[in-house]
């Protein structure tokens, strides 16, 4: 018994630097694919959330003025604590139809 487990494990050989060099071609096609794509989805999701933190501000602008607020900027709404900017978004702007907003990087 100990022969037959010796014989086959002295058979056994390992991977050959070909299949390895294959494997790693392989792995290196799939993230030349993957990684465009994710960097893609990073960017839609940056600009969905500036757009949404937009639409949030001028809803806060609105529900200032209804409350008797004179609101001359985006951080007199802040400071009266009508919105929150969410981290690394800064927003900028005179009038509620003037409001952006950018990622600070």
């Amino acid at each position: 018994m100990k022969a037959l487990i010796q014989k086959r494990l002295k058979n056994q050989r390992g991977l050959t630097l070909i299949e390895l060099l294959v494997v790693i071609v392989i792995l290196g096609i799939i993230a030349a694919i993957a990684i465009p794509m994710i960097s893609s989805n990073v960017n839609d999701a940056e600009t969905n959330s500036v757009a949404q933190t937009v639409a949030i501000v001028k809803d806060a602008w609105q529900r200032a003025e209804l409350d008797g607020i004179t609101v001359t900027g985006v951080d007199d709404l802040v400071d009266e604590d009508y919105v929150e900017l969410p981290d690394g978004i800064t927003c900028t702007g005179d009038t509620r139809e003037d409001v952006s907003c950018q990622i600070s990087k």
